[in-house]
């Protein structure tokens, strides 16, 4: 019997209008920067170039921190009402442009159209909703009778999530009164862009949201400005790392979310179909390149071929190629560089002795693809096993108890996420307590809420971000 093949359904690039070139946002304004430097962003699935960006030096990112900081006194007296109101308003013209914006940030990023489309712009309208709701009740957060914010934050977002990381940072830093200077990714910087445009329509004061744009020295910069009060920072461990010892000894609060090398543990009483579907979602979800990602199964040693098969049926069914149809399940690599990074990785899981498989898939000739991988016979000495990956491949390693599963999913320097598959509530309850992890997800895998907080432990950084805990890092408390 004959199965049905997927037309091509491409969603109109027509629907977002990208300019050539884009300044930097300071004091609610765009402007070129001081030295006149730009550089290109391209689109990771053809690799041409969408348009060319302003370069911010140290000049440019303290007019952007002195902006914010003039801007602050108003903001921070603003009745939370008020400040809700303005929180509101953003969300609703996110919802407004959803379909653009979705757009914009599978071009600019390479994630496939439907990932956008229905997960990341509903989250992103979500969190400002829900943050406006808590503008006017932070009396009743916790924080004491009356929290006061904490003045400039700085905030420095990756590229695998734009828009969603710049709603996570930017919704409770202005919920709780701050003003806001924000570094998006240089591989990603048109959705944060864009987002400036949505708060001048929104009638945003200005210098309460910054937008400056260039590669981690002009990060640097502004992690290190002397008139910053607060830094956010999601991206590798390396960088945060060195964020941390910047602001070390300094009067800046700091949160970092930072790498994940994730468990996702299915037991022998597990609903295979359903944890398949997990399996897939946790690791080939925006092509791997997610902090909480489960790289890592772990199945018990008597259903680990049964599971394997299963796994390997639902892996030919995945549909790689152009982001903007909306049948494509596994789109581009974010770069060529982050592309290097996961080849050199798969490289040394094959030289190291592991067996790996891919199902038959046709890669597009230009831009930056990695076929969606599965590593066998894999050991805690893997690199594999070891190192965060971010990208398409999964390492598959086995267990016999449910001791054993904890000792084997702690044996990380990472603690962000965790997924944990049996059909037993006390099963998940004892794992969830002995996972040395942030996050801890059953029978399911990467479900967010903007009520829930997220954050890691060890090198997965500290601070949460998401929920009431959200408030937190940007009060004085």
């Amino acid at each position: 019997m004959a199965l049905f093949e997927y037309a091509p359904a491409p969603e109109s690039r027509a629907v977002v209008d990208i300019a050539p070139a884009y300044g930097l946002f300071i004091d609610g304004a765009f402007r070129e920067a001081g030295s006149g430097t730009t550089f290109k962003t391209l689109s990771p699935a053809t690799e041409e170039v969408l348009s060319e960006v302003a370069y911010a030096d140290a000049a440019d990112v303290d007019a952007a921190v002195r902006a914010a900081r003039a801007a602050f006194p108003a903001w921070a007296a603003l009745p939370g009402a008020e400040r809700a109101k303005y929180l509101f308003r953003i969300a609703r013209i996110l919802q407004e442009r959803s379909r653009e914006l979705a757009v914009l940030e599978t071009l600019d990023n390479g994630k496939p159209i439907r990932e956008t489309r229905d997960a990341d712009l509903p989250l992103v309208a979500a969190h400002f909703f829900y943050y406006a709701g808590w503008a006017d009740k932070l009396n009743h957060a916790g924080y004491g009778p009356d929290p006061r914010p904490l003045g400039v934050a700085a905030q420095v977002i990756p590229w695998n999530f734009p828009l969603l990381m710049l709603a996570w940072k930017i919704a409770p830093a202005l919920a709780t009164g701050n003003a806001v200077v924000l570094k998006p990714a240089e591989t990603t910087p048109l959705s944060a862009l864009f987002f400036a445009d949505v708060c001048r329509q929104a009638g945003l004061p200005g210098g309460v949201v910054n937008i400056v744009t260039g590669d981690g020295a002009t990060g640097a910069e502004l992690v290190a400005h002397p008139d910053v009060d607060k830094v956010a920072f999601t991206g590798s461990t390396a960088v945060g790392k060195e964020i941390a010892r910047t602001v070390a000894g300094t009067r800046k609060k700091l949160t970092l979310e930072l790498g994940g090398k994730g468990a996702n543990i299915v037991f022998d009483d597990a609903p295979l179909d359903q944890a398949v579907e997990g399996i897939v979602n946790g690791i080939f979800f925006n092509q791997g390149q997610v902090c909480c990602a489960g790289s890592r199964l772990l199945v018990q040693e008597s259903v680990r071929d049964e599971l394997l098969d299963a796994l390997k049926r639902r892996l030919a069914t995945l549909r790689v190629g152009d982001p903007l149809d909306k049948n494509t399940d596994v789109g581009a690599i974010n770069s060529a560089e982050q592309l290097a990074r996961i080849t050199e990785l798969a490289e040394a899981g094959e030289a190291e002795g592991a067996e790996r498989w891919s199902p038959p898939c046709e890669l597009p000739p230009d831009g930056y693809w990695f076929a969606p991988t599965l590593f066998t016979n894999v050991t805690q000495a893997h690199r594999i096993a070891r190192e965060e990956i971010f990208g398409p491949v999964l390492s598959v390693l086995t267990f016999r108890t449910p001791d054993e599963a904890v000792a084997k999913a702690n044996n990380t320097p990472y603690g962000l996420s965790a997924g944990v598959w049996t059909e037993k509530g006390s099963r998940i309850l004892r794992m969830a307590n002995e996972l040395r992890a942030g996050i801890v997800w059953a029978n399911t895998f990467n479900k967010f809420d903007p009520a829930s907080p997220f954050g890691g432990y060890k090198e997965s950084g500290y601070g949460r971000e998401g929920g009431r805990h959200g408030l937190e890092a940007y009060l004085n408390v």
